[in-house]
C-alpha cells in the first residue's frame, strides 16, 4: 500500500476541521494534521512535510489570506486550498493574490473538494518545476533525470522514473516487490520480479555512488527503499 500523502488543515472550526480530517484518513489516501489558529498554521505548514495544505481565511488571530503569503515568504510551494464562507469575486481576488492554488466556498461538498485535492496534487508531481531530493540528486521526474551537485545530468527510462517516484512517495519505508511491481507496470501477468530487479539493478548503476554498494536504493526484506 502506498504510503499516505501528508495534509495539513488549518482551521478554527472544530467540528468542520476534525470531520474533515476524519473523511480525508478513511480514504486511506491522506495522513492529516491539525491546527486550530493562523499563528501555529505558518509554523506547521514552514516545515515544508505537508504536500497540500486546507487553509480557512477567518482565522481567530490573523487573516487566512496573511497565513498563505507568510508561507509563500517561507519557501512554501504545497498547494494551498483556502475555505471561505465569502462567495465574492473580491474575496477570491484577494486569496489568490496571497499565493493560494485555489479557492472553495463553504458549505461544499466532501466529494467536490476530494477531487480537488487530488487534481492538485496531480498537477504538482507532474509540474515541470516538480523538484525532489534523493541523496546528492536533485530529481526531476517531468524531464526524468537526475542532477547530482556538480551539475552533472544523469537521464532516466520512463520505468526508472516511475520506480523513483513511487518510492519517493515511501518516505523511506520499504515497498514490496510485488506492489512496486503492479504500480509501475500494471497487473500485467506477463511481467515478473524478474523485471523489475533488472531495472532497479540499471538504476543503482546510474546513482550509486559506490560500485558494489547500495546506500540510497536499499534492499530491505521484500522489497526496496529509498534512503534518505
Amino acid at each position: 500500500m502506498a504510503q499516505a500523502t501528508s495534509l495539513l488543515i488549518i482551521d478554527d472550526d472544530d467540528d468542520l476541521r476534525e470531520a474533515l480530517a476524519e473523511q480525508l484518513e478513511l480514504s486511506g489516501e491522506f495522513a492529516v494534521e491539525q491546527v486550530d489558529n493562523g499563528l501555529d498554521g505558518v509554523k506547521k505548514g514552514s516545515e515544508g512535510r505537508a504536500e497540500l495544505i486546507l487553509l480557512d481565511v477567518d482565522l481567530p488571530d490573523i487573516n487566512g489570506r496573511e497565513v498563505c503569503r507568510r508561507l509563500r515568504q517561507a519557501g512554501v510551494r504545497a498547494p494551498i486550498v483556502m475555505l471561505t464562507g465569502a462567495d465574492g469575486e473580491a474575496e477570491t481576488i484577494g486569496g489568490l493574490e496571497a499565493g493560494a492554488t485555489d479557492y472553495v466556498t463553504k458549505p461544499f461538498r466532501f466529494a467536490v473538494l476530494l477531487a480537488r485535492i487530488r487534481a492538485h496534487l496531480r498537477n504538482v508531481e507532474q509540474s515541470e518545476e516538480a523538484v525532489f531530493r534523493i541523496g546528492p540528486y536533485q530529481f526531476r521526474p517531468a524531464q526524468k533525470s537526475l542532477t547530482d551537485e556538480n551539475d552533472k545530468r544523469i537521464r532516466l527510462t520512463d520505468k526508472e522514473t516511475s520506480i523513483l517516484k513511487y518510492l519517493l512517495r515511501a518516505r523511506g519505508e520499504a515497498v514490496a516487490r510485488e506492489e512496486l511491481l503492479a504500480e509501475v507496470w500494471g497487473y500485467n501477468a506477463g511481467v515478473t520480479t524478474h523485471t523489475l530487479e533488472t531495472h532497479i539493478y540499471r538504476l543503482r548503476q546510474k546513482i550509486e555512488p559506490g560500485k558494489g554498494s547500495a546506500r540510497l536504493l536499499i534492499t530491505d526484506g521484500g522489497g526496496y527503499r529509498l534512503q534518505a
